[in-house]
């Protein structure tokens, strides 16, 4: 659709798009005037004025916000500049930014004559960094609360040539769970800082915090009663929502030195118990029910069919469980007895560990339907922290929003993140979906809040943040899946144009590869730069690296050496997952990840979908063997089911679209299979997820030794949601 440029606008189009008269007269002159001022500028000059003078307010209709952003970039030719850009760094505040701050103190040193300041020697800094890993992580160690029992030999040992990612830290000791929760200088926090800030749903007029001092105090009672029930090096399961509770569990199994294993508590029965049997869980917490809206849905009736092993239940609400617990089964306050017991209940003595010993195990989703299990040593918290340091720019004084879950890799990032950076916590007990989510954002003066693009979505559609006040957030934070450019400009017009960082990475690298940051341009849907000390190419489909800065297509290959990355899986063969077949690059084997990733003119990155048959709904990954296996004998019209997720080729979130070959003599209609597969998915697999298209066809596309061809459908389904988008 042919859009107006900003001066073919009139007064009936801001009208059109939602504004009285009077108001678009007077919109209609200031615009006029900027565009006077600006004539002949750059688009993006014109974008940055309309910003700067906070021409655009938070409540005006998102209709009037997508009339002046696509109106000043109405005839901008992104194949040859790039994305259009929204947000853009200036070079006073770049300074005072954790990342800008040990720019201006290191970047002399390392990068000599070449150094100028943090914007303008922003990208070779990052490559320096991608070059010598160490030197960055020698200088972060500094800044991150990270105290060792005994201290490391050297930063990276590389003498072990079996072991592609080097060797970390090695002969350190430390409990990383302690690290989160001492006062400390850097950064600087003490007993009385505020730590968690939380409100229950349907209680809107109450926060709700705890101190430091109140949280390890916590910590150490349930560590205590950890340390009575299980032994060290126990895997202990958490399935429940992210509450404080689940936070402090989370610390407490790891202080005690246990190994928390992530559920999600929106996983069937079938999906939790092959979690429990791949990590050899000894036990699990969770909660008799979840709450959401005033209703409860069962959870620990789940968690019991999934397993024999010992389950420790917490109540929703009230003080005790309302329903009958099994005999091997404990409820909260019987489980934490046992420490109250102790002379000194409120007191542990963390246990301490090398830093290779595991903390965490997560679930990242394979090719081959049953999900690899991935160990976090302590380096794997220390990688994360770094996201929300570095990238975020988390300090002391911020309040930290993302509603998440332990079960996925983003809720044990957040955690790291905040509590590394001496941030507050900000935890809704309830549905991030609706308006209470959006008062307590408002109340709780959060100035960090993560998203996924889904969440924004449903607030855009519902309109029910409408009226809030969200003018305390410096910036967003979006990861999980691929971000459409209209959400992105409905969620940050709410905060008068505040940066939204987006995020790639993976549960495997225990944090992001691509990246948003503060001191570069952002543009809606894009990441701007690879992670710091961390090496990125795209390659062509024979393997070959692009050159880079060049636009391309291709799937990502990482540099092997990256701190705090995987090295093992307790279910699968790490090498053959994730180096076997990449090629040599500059004298090293590039490590695989899976994405395809298109680099666009001015090297901003969007992501593509994935390479392999794995898929990304809604934040969640999952695989097409997993959705195929649910869908199976759900009509007895259908031969073959395939499923894959495809998003547009200028990005946005990946739908899941489902083939169906029908047998000779059968029909259906697309929409009845639609709820059938839908119906099936949130039954077996998962609730959350759903089918966006379902396409009948004669017969699946097969290579000649009968391989499926799925990037073959994945592509025709991109060019009809790409088509769609135009219309």
């Amino acid at each position: 659709m042919e859009r107006k440029g900003m001066d073919e606008l009139e007064v009936n189009d801001i009208i059109t798009a939602g504004l009285c008269i009077e108001d678009a007269e007077e919109l209609h002159k200031t615009l006029t005037e900027t565009i006077g001022a600006a004539k002949g500028s750059d688009p993006r000059e014109v974008w940055q004025k309309l910003v700067a003078r906070r021409v655009l307010k938070p409540w005006h209709p998102h209709a009037l916000h997508q009339l002046v952003y696509y109106s000043v970039y109405a005839h901008w030719d992104s194949t040859n500049n790039g994305p259009p850009l929204f947000w853009f760094p200036s070079l006073d505040q770049s300074k005072h930014t954790n990342l800008g701050r040990i720019m201006e103190v290191h970047g002399p040193r390392l990068l000599g004559t070449s150094y100028k300041d943090p914007i303008s020697s922003f990208n070779l800094f990052q490559k320096f960094t991608a070059q010598h890993p160490e030197a960055y992580w020698s200088i972060l160690l500094k800044e991150l609360p990270v105290v060792f029992r005994e201290p490391p030999r050297c930063i990276l040992d590389t003498t072990d040539k079996s072991k592609r990612g080097g060797t970390w830290l090695p002969g350190s000791v430390l409990n990383i769970a302690e690290c989160c929760l001492q006062p400390c200088r850097h950064p600087r926090k003490d007993d009385d800082s505020l730590a968690v800030i939380w409100r229950d749903e349907g209680c809107d007029s109450k926060l709700y915090s705890m101190t430091l001092k109140e949280l390890r105090e916590r910590v150490m009672l349930v560590a205590n009663a950890v340390d009575a029930t299980f032994s060290k090096g126990d895997a202990i399961a958490i399935d429940m929502p992210m509450t404080v509770h689940a936070i402090v569990i989370y610390f407490a199994i790891i202080l005690a030195g246990c190994v928390a294993v992530s559920i999600a508590d929106s996983f069937a029965a079938k999906e939790i118990a092959t979690r429990l049997h791949v990590s050899n869980a000894k036990g699990v917490f969770t909660q008799d029910f979840i709450l959401r809206g005033g209703r409860k849905f069962p959870l620990y009736s789940r968690v019991v069919e999934a397993g024999p092993c010992k389950v420790i239940v917490l109540p929703v609400t009230g003080e005790d469980v309302c329903i009958k617990l099994r005999e091997q089964d404990q409820s909260w306050g019987d489980f934490l007895a046992s420490a109250k017991r102790l002379p000194r209940p409120n007191h542990f003595s963390p246990v301490y560990s090398p830093i290779d010993f595991p903390t965490n195990i997560l679930f990242s989703s394979g090719t081959t339907g049953e999900p690899k299990a991935i160990s976090w040593t302590q380096l794997s918290p220390i990688r994360a922290a770094n996201d929300g340091w570095a990238y975020v720019d988390l300090q002391v004084g911020d309040v930290f929003c993302y509603p998440t879950n332990l079960g996925w890799v983003a809720g044990p990032i957040v955690l790291y993140e905040a509590f590394l950076s001496g941030a507050t916590f900000a935890l809704y007990h309830g549905s991030p979906l609706g308006r209470g989510f959006g008062k307590f954002v408002q109340d709780a003066g959060v100035s960090i809040l993560g998203t996924i693009p889904t969440m924004v979505r449903a607030w855009k559609s519902t309109n029910c943040m409408e009226g809030l006040n969200w003018t305390k957030i410096r910036s967003f934070v979006t990861a999980g899946e691929a971000s459409d450019v209209d959400d992105g400009l409905w969620l940050s017009s709410r905060a008068y144009y505040k940066p939204i960082i987006e995020v790639c990475g993976g549960t495997e690298l225990a944090s992001s590869y691509l990246q948003g940051t503060l001191l570069q341009p952002q543009a809606f849907g894009a990441l701007s730069t690879a992670a710091m000390a961390t090496g990125v190419v795209i390659l062509n489909d024979n393997g070959v690296p692009y050159p880079d800065e060049q636009p391309c297509v291709g799937e990502v290959g990482l540099f092997p050496l990256i701190m705090g990355a995987s090295d093992r899986l307790l279910n699968a063969d790490h090498d053959k997952i994730y180096f076997k077949g990449m090629p040599m690059y500059k004298g090293m084997q590039l490590r695989r990840h899976g994405d395809i990733i298109k680099r666009t003119a001015g090297g901003y990155f969007i992501v593509q979908g994935r390479a392999d048959d794995t898929m990304n709904l809604g934040g969640i990954k999952t695989s097409s063997v997993e959705i195929e296996r649910a869908c199976s004998n759900v009509d007895q019209s259908v031969v073959e089911n395939i499923a894959i997720s495809a998003a547009p080729e200028d990005g946005g979130p990946e739908l899941l679209v489902m083939f169906a070959v029908l047998k000779d003599g059968y029909s259906s209609k697309p929409e009845d299979l639609q709820k059938k597969f839908t119906r099936a998915i949130q039954t077996n697999l998962n609730p959350l997820f759903k089918v966006s298209l379902v396409r009948i066809v004669p017969e699946i596309p097969r290579t000649s030794s009968n391989k499926l061809m799925r990037r073959v459908l994945r592509d025709q389904v991109k060019k009809e949601l790409s088509a769609r988008s135009k219309i």
